[in-house]
C-alpha cells in the first residue's frame, strides 16, 4: 500500500526525467508565469497600449520548456 502511494506521487515526475521536489519547483515556477501571463492579460484587456505581447511571450516561453520533456 505505502508503495502504491509513493507512486502516485512520483511516477509522473519520473516520467519527465525529475524527483519529486524538482517537479514540485518547476510546476511552482510554471504557475508563477501563468499568473503572470492572466495578470498581463487581464491589464492588457482595459488598457490596451500595456503589455501588448507579454502574455503570449510568455506562453510561447512556457512552451518551449515543456515541449518534448520526458520524451
Amino acid at each position: 500500500m505505502t508503495a502504491r502511494l509513493a507512486r502516485l506521487f512520483t511516477s509522473h515526475p519520473a516520467s519527465v526525467g525529475e524527483t519529486y521536489f524538482g517537479h514540485m519547483a518547476f510546476a511552482a515556477w510554471f504557475s508563477s508565469r501563468l499568473f503572470m501571463a492572466a495578470f498581463a492579460a487581464l491589464v492588457h484587456a482595459f488598457l490596451p497600449f500595456l503589455f501588448d505581447s507579454t502574455a503570449s511571450r510568455i506562453i510561447r516561453e512556457l512552451y518551449e520548456r515543456t515541449h518534448n520533456r520526458g520524451r
